[in-house]
């Protein structure tokens, strides 16, 4: 018998539990229906953020950007085409640092974009700057 984890739906926010074994299988929310894992990075803010990292079992990567960094919009596409490669083992998250000031300030987000990945509400790693796809993933993975 698989594990469960706990995984946030991207739509609602509601926490579901799904066997590990099937997060492959096209999971839906308990509560509202829709796919959990939707192959796209979710915006969060500083209402969401917390609650999000911290109920979600799989390692969440979080893109710190804003909309005026050219760096930020040159990532973006990297970023949106690793999460259809990294879920459902990792979920993607965005956080635009000028519509969520008060969560960049706790992470002390100095420079974006910065890459941060959590565990269970954790920060795990950091890593500032744009990336290539390839070696965007493979950080993703050795860290995870």
């Amino acid at each position: 018998m698989s594990e469960a984890l706990h995984i946030v739906c991207p739509h609602c926010f509601k926490t579901n539990r799904v066997p590990e074994a099937r997060l492959r299988e096209g999971a839906r929310c308990g509560n509202c229906k829709q796919a959990l894992f939707t192959a796209s990075p979710i915006a969060l803010d500083d209402n969401s953020f917390s609650a999000f990292i911290s109920r979600t079992d799989i390692p969440v990567v979080v893109d710190f950007w804003a909309p005026w960094c050219g760096p930020c919009k040159m990532f973006a596409p990297v970023f949106e085409q690793a999460a259809g490669q990294l879920e459902p083992q990792t979920r993607l998250v965005k956080v635009n640092t000028e519509q969520a000031p008060s969560t960049a300030q706790r992470y002390g987000i100095r420079s974006i974009p910065t890459l941060a990945i959590f565990r269970q509400g954790k920060e795990i790693a950091r890593q500032s700057g744009a990336m290539n796809l390839s070696g965007f993933i493979s950080w993703v993975r050795q860290v995870t």
